[in-house]
């Protein structure tokens, strides 16, 4: 048998999760030791015993054999939630294609304490007697500070260490020969960052309020329960409609999760979601909840993990980070509107989180949860071939609540009939209607921004990025920025290609939009919601706390406003131009078009008032339109899935895509011609693969890398593996130039 070896990290707290130890693994353990496993190690000059983590495993040594320790044992006892994790590490590593390091760095993204607050408290050691001695023996000797500290511990035996300073002007010098006397004691206690607080009161997040299910939503939770209770552990998919109630039957079922003493992960797509989702469950589980997101600070984020850690907190919510919360008894991940793009990583490893989350809760015995009212056509097609369970909700919870009423406008014929705005006649008829009555406009725009490009009208040529293959946006203040890379310069006043001074902005973003319903409306107070305006800690908050409090009656936003926000008195939605999306190079255009209209439309008429959609559009016959205004998902799903099988695309068929970036033109040519020729000569004796590219990628110059791009595609997921990997021994022993870089993404 050949001899294995295992890479072990002894502190995996530590910021440098790069620097493992190469060890043999005994014949004995070969086979049962795995990345994840804790085993016991020679360490050091002295051989003294450790405790650590196996990270990888490999059959090469690194160095000398000879000088190779061997692993001890294993370590017994329960697996640790850090053990999941890092086995779910190497899962990554293995099926995303990353580096072992890469992946560590994802799964343990708090890898060194955040230094936080402590306070500390004077804490009297002596009984009362002694204590009243001590005080009169003070006062004698006129040691006042000291007299005036322990006349206070006759009233508390505990004084916070602000208090004894504030308000007793007690100094360090005062306290220290008490200390030594052994008379008085300092403890101190971590205090936890508490990010509670910038969502909302202490009364509003008690917990406990009473939840009153429908038939349909109550039906759902108890077959769910009933099945877990039996020991099933299986993936759920609930489709319910806008409205239907799908997060009440989340907090039914995970109420049912935390009576048998296990703990939950809520995922949710949005860091806008976070404050309305958070507010709910809080409600329902009170403290028991914590969340994170992006925008709050590494030590609050530290703070959070350890609070799961210790069993303090039962309930995480956030976005996809928030799947690696180390809870010791995971039962449950829910994973909210799952159809969402924003689950989907976009650094190495490119890994989705609904499969890592099923293979997390494989490790933890937990069930999963996806839950969409526009599921992803890959989810609805494992329901409908039965490998995942598949739940309906076809009404919406609140009584007498309906789904909104939509129209269609051709903008062609708006054009034709001489109306350029950007509002039909249709819609701005509908908005004056609602502000008369007092209701709210949800107006969507998905693109932020002024204009969406200058150009040139002597000589056509638009303003681009010189760092990124695009054209720069143009914003309200007079900048032009590149949404892919930062860069940012003021408006020129002559065309950089020819110096004509003729330049004029084409398209229109949120900031247009937002300007324009000011001159058309001016008496209606306007909030603008898009990356710009909610760029600082607690914007989300800011603008949607606003928004629900009525102090606005028009919000105009990128599709951050559209999905999963409840707010009873909005009536009317807009969709300004349902096309924008539709175009995009990308196979998915249509299933994400679909998505975001319905989950607009879905924002309409979630109160007692009838609600309106009106959708803009230049492909008013385009099935993803007719589909969302009609919101018929299965008219949806029947269409798009006829083209997938059609294409060999996902998921009738696999695909994984390569991607190439170098900062040399030339370069990157010469690399991509090698890989062609060599896959063409070796993918005939793997039947079932078709090849397409290497060609430009969609953007071909980003960040001064230019970028190929080569899509391989195959009914057997397992062959797309087999060719990834062919691939990277390719890449790491071919001889290939040291500054082109690689990324692997499985579709």
């Amino acid at each position: 048998m050949a001899d294995q070896y295992a890479r072990v990290i002894i502190d995996i707290s530590h910021e440098k999760v790069d620097r493992p130890f190469t060890y043999r693994i005994p014949d004995s353990l070969c086979g049962v030791i795995k990345a994840g496993s804790r085993v016991r190690i020679p360490f050091g000059s002295g051989n003294r015993e450790r405790t650590g983590y196996v990270v990888e495993l490999s059959e090469k040594a690194e160095y000398d054999k000879s000088k190779i320790k061997e692993i001890s044992g294993l370590v017994e006892g329960s697996v640790t939630a850090e053990s999941q994790l890092i086995e779910l590490a190497w899962w990554m590593k293995e099926r995303y294609g990353s580096t072992m390091n890469q992946a560590l760095k994802t799964v343990l993204p708090v890898k060194q304490q955040v230094k936080g607050a402590q306070k500390k408290y004077l804490r009297c050691l002596l009984e009362r007697d002694s204590l009243l001695a001590a005080w009169k023996e003070a006062e004698q000797k006129k040691y006042k500070a000291r007299a005036r500290l322990l006349e206070a511990f006759l009233s508390s035996p505990v004084i916070p260490w602000e208090t004894a300073a504030r308000q007793l002007n007690i100094t360090s010098a005062a306290v220290t020969p008490l200390i030594e006397k052994g008379m008085v004691a300092v403890d101190s206690q971590y205090q936890y960052r508490d990010p509670a607080g910038a969502i909302g009161k202490k009364e509003d997040l008690e917990g406990n309020t009473p939840i009153i299910l429908n038939s349909q939503q109550q039906a759902i939770a108890d077959d769910f329960c009933g099945r877990y209770d039996s020991g099933i552990r299986e993936t759920a998919l609930i489709h319910g409609i806008t409205g239907s109630g799908k997060t009440e039957v989340y907090m039914e079922i995970i109420s049912h999760i935390q009576k048998m003493g296990r703990e939950a992960i809520v995922l949710i797509p949005e860091i806008s979601l976070t404050y309305q989702t958070v507010m709910r469950f809080y409600r329902r589980f009170g403290n028991k909840v914590s969340f994170i997101n992006s925008k709050m600070s590494a030590g609050e984020r530290f703070d959070q993990f350890e609070r799961a850690k210790k069993g303090e907190i039962s309930i995480m919510v956030g976005p996809r980070s928030a799947l690696f919360t180390p809870f010791p008894d995971l039962g449950l991940i829910i994973i909210d509107e799952e159809h969402e793009a924003a689950y989907k990583s976009e650094l190495s490893p490119r890994y989705h989180a609904r499969e890592a989350a099923a293979f997390r809760a494989k490790q933890s015995g937990a069930s999963l949860i996806l839950g969409s009212a526009t599921p992803s056509v890959e989810s609805y097609k494992k329901a409908k071939e039965g490998i995942y369970r598949l739940y309906t909700l076809s009404q919406r919870a609140k009584k007498d609540s309906r789904l909104a009423k939509a129209e269609i406008v051709d903008l062609r014929k708006e054009l034709a009939e001489g109306n350029k705005s950007v509002f039909s006649r249709l819609l701005q008829k509908k908005i004056e209607d609602r502000l008369e009555k007092g209701q709210q406009i949800m107006l969507f725009m998905n693109r932020r921004g002024y204009s969406n490009f200058i150009s040139c009208r002597s000589c056509g040529e638009a303003v681009k990025c010189p760092h990124c293959d695009v054209t720069l946006t143009l914003h309200r203040d007079g900048r032009m920025v590149c949404h892919y890379c930062g860069y940012s310069v003021p408006k020129p006043l002559n065309c950089p290609s020819c110096g004509s001074p003729y330049l004029a902005g084409f398209g229109a973003g949120t900031q247009k939009v937002e300007a324009m319903v000011r001159e058309r409306f001016p008496g209606a107070k306007t909030l603008r919601m898009d990356m710009d305006t909610t760029s600082k800690k607690g914007g989300h908050e800011e603008i949607l706390a606003a928004f629900a409090a009525g102090e606005a009656q028009i919000l105009v936003g990128t599709q951050m406003i559209v999905k999963g926000h409840d707010f009873p008195n909005v009536t009317l939605v807009g969709i300004l131009a349902a096309d924008i999306s539709l175009y995009a190079p990308d196979f998915s255009s249509g299933e994400r078009t679909f998505q975001l209209l319905t989950q607009a439309a879905g924002r309409a008429g979630r109160g007692q008032t009838a609600g309106e959609v009106v959708i803009q559009t230049y492909a008013p016959d385009h099935y993803s339109i007719l589909a969302a205004a009609r919101q018929d998902y299965q008219m949806f799903f029947d269409r798009e899935m006829a083209y997938r099988r059609l294409m060999h695309y996902p998921p009738a068929w696999g695909m994984v895509t390569v991607q190439m970036a170098c900062p040399d033109e030339q370069g990157l040519a010469e690399v991509s011609g090698r890989l062609e020729d060599r896959l063409k000569a070796g993918l005939f004796k793997l039947p079932g693969v078709e090849m397409i590219g290497p060609v430009n990628a969609p953007i071909y110059k980003l960040h001064d890398l230019y970028r190929k791009i080569l899509y391989l595609k195959s009914e057997n997921y397992d062959i797309l593996i087999k060719i990834r990997k062919w691939m990277e021994d390719f890449f790491e022993n071919g001889d290939i130039r040291k500054d082109l870089t690689v990324q692997y993404d499985f579709l």
